[in-house]
């Protein structure tokens, strides 16, 4: 079987399947060990002097560890390998999120606060409702990019190897990438290579939403939007489903206690978002998903 033909099994099988409370009550999820595999690092190498070359090591480290890891994996063969690929693959829990907000906001503001602050890391007990909404839109468009698209690309680039090196780094990133005192130095190196390894997946995001959504005669737009984020990658699978919505997005929001000046993806788009605003990005997300799929099943044809 074709590395692509694996792939589109394993996006099947998370769709149908996500995350099994049954299976990971039970055992330690991956992404678990990986953020063990960091935390590890970072209370060991995370000290003294010159922490950005410690950082650098503990980055290459994770990468040797994933690419090992991925290798002694893919020895049992084919059916190991999908159903790793399938559980580092996280459609399905994604869209579960985001639509938990919506769900949540349906019934009142303050569950819709609860809901969000699952998915995000922004402030959020005093958040307006549109706020709530814009926020969980935005979080479900990067992480289709993260924790969907681009670790099917690296699997169809690099096979299981590919997917746990960039699932580990993308860990990293998430625990250590941050501009604090305690990581600006440790965490550089994961949050440059996690960036250097969403560069062409981020943009991939953006063109399948902007396709399944029937927006692509808007890319001039949304790379122009794109440009504006405060991340090199986020912004643009965030300006594709703010044009796919009409719907502005990123923008001011608060981080621990302070209020952030970000810029507007989309600004003249509508800021009133809601719980149907939420409900129709869970359905772009899908499309979006659907259109991966048939592309995937494409190259395995050809290939």
């Amino acid at each position: 079987m074709t590395t692509a033909a694996m792939l589109a099994v394993a996006l099947v099988l998370d769709a149908v399947f996500g995350e099994p409370k049954w299976l990971w009550s039970r055992f330690t999820h991956p992404a678990v060990l990986m953020g063990k595999a960091v935390g590890f690092f970072d209370h060991t190498l995370n000290t003294g002097q010159n922490r950005r070359g410690k950082g650098v090591l503990a980055a290459l480290a994770l990468v040797l560890c994933g690419f090992i890891a991925g290798k002694l994996l893919s020895l049992p063969g084919t059916l190991v390998e999908i159903l790793v690929a399938a559980m580092l693959i996280a459609q399905r829990s994604l869209t579960e999120h985001v639509a938990a907000v919506a769900k949540g906001l349906r019934s009142s503001l303050q569950e819709g606060r609860e809901a969000v602050a699952m998915i995000v890391s922004r402030d959020t007990a005093a958040m307006t409702a549109p706020q709530v909404a814009r926020s969980a839109i935005e979080s479900g468009s990067e992480n289709l990019s993260d924790g969907v698209i681009a670790p099917a690309f690296w699997f169809l680039i690099a096979g299981l190897p590919g997917l746990i090196v960039y699932k580990m780094i993308n860990t990293a990133d998430s625990m250590i990438g941050y501009r604090t005192d305690r990581y600006e130095d440790f965490g550089w190196a994961a949050a440059r290579l996690d960036d250097l390894l969403n560069l062409i997946p981020a943009r991939l995001t953006g063109l399948l939403i902007a396709l399944s959504s029937g927006r692509l005669h808007h890319w001039g737009a949304i790379s122009a939007d794109a440009r504006k984020h405060r991340s090199p990658n986020a912004g643009w699978p965030e300006a594709a489903m703010a044009r796919a919505l009409n719907t502005a997005l990123a923008g001011p929001r608060s981080y621990e206690g302070q209020m952030r000046d970000f810029p507007w993806v989309h600004a003249i788009g509508a800021k009133s978002a809601n719980a149907e605003t939420i409900t129709r990005s869970v359905t772009l997300l899908w499309q979006t998903w659907a259109l991966a799929l048939v592309l995937t099943v494409a190259i395995a044809s050809v290939f």
